[in-house]
C-alpha cells in the first residue's frame, strides 16, 4: 500500500468505535494514512505515492512497519492459540489415558472382588455340603442306635412280662 509497487489492490474501510482507527482487512491504520490512501491519485495517472515528499516517505516507511508488526502479532496469536489448542490437546488426552487406567484399574478389582465372593461360595458350598453328608451320617448312626434300643427294649419287655407272668402263676399255684 504506499512504496513504488506496480501492482493496484483493492482495500474496503470501516471505521471502529472510537473513530480514530480505521480497520483495512485485520490492519489498523490511523486517520492520517487513511486520508492519504483516500485522496484521489493525480490528473496525470501517477500514482499518488511518488508524488508525495520525503514526509510521506517516511509516513510509508512507518506505515509498512506498522503492518508489519501488526501481521508479526497476528502470527503470534495464531501460533499462541495453536499451541494451546495442541497443549489442551495433549491435556485431554492424558486425562482419558489416566481415566482409562482408573477405569480399568476399578474393573480390575471388582473382577478379582467378584472371583473371590465366588470362591468363597463354592468354599461355603462344599462346608454345607460336608456338614449335611455328616449330619445324614449321624442321624443313620443314631436311627440305627434308636432300632437296637427298641429291640432290646422289646427283648427285656418280653422277657419280663414272661418272668412275672411265670411268678405270678407259681405264686398262685402256692397259695391256692
Amino acid at each position: 500500500m504506499g512504496g513504488g509497487g506496480s501492482s493496484t489492490r483493492r482495500v474496503t474501510f470501516e471505521a471502529d468505535e472510537n473513530e480514530n482507527i480505521t480497520v483495512v482487512k485485520g490492519v489498523r491504520l490511523s486517520d492520517s494514512v487513511i486520508d492519504r490512501m483516500k485522496e484521489p491519485s493525480s490528473p496525470s495517472g501517477r500514482p499518488q505515492s511518488q508524488q508525495r515528499s520525503a514526509s510521506g516517505a517516511a509516513n510509508d516507511e512507518e506505515l509498512k512497519k506498522r503492518i508489519a508488526e501488526e501481521l508479526a502479532l497476528e502470527r503470534a496469536r495464531r501460533d499462541s492459540e495453536a499451541q494451546k489448542r495442541r497443549l489442551f490437546g495433549k491435556l485431554l488426552e492424558q486425562e482419558r489415558i489416566s481415566s482409562n487406567e482408573h477405569l480399568t484399574r476399578a474393573i480390575l478389582r471388582e473382577r478379582a472382588a467378584t472371583e473371590e465372593e465366588r470362591q468363597k461360595a463354592q468354599r461355603f458350598a462344599r462346608q454345607l455340603e460336608e456338614k449335611d453328608r455328616e449330619l445324614k451320617k449321624h442321624d443313620a448312626y443314631y436311627k440305627e442306635q434308636l432300632a437296637r434300643l427298641e429291640e432290646r427294649s422289646a427283648q427285656f419287655y418280653k422277657v419280663t412280662t414272661e418272668q412275672y407272668q411265670k411268678a405270678a402263676d407259681e405264686v398262685s399255684s402256692r397259695f391256692k
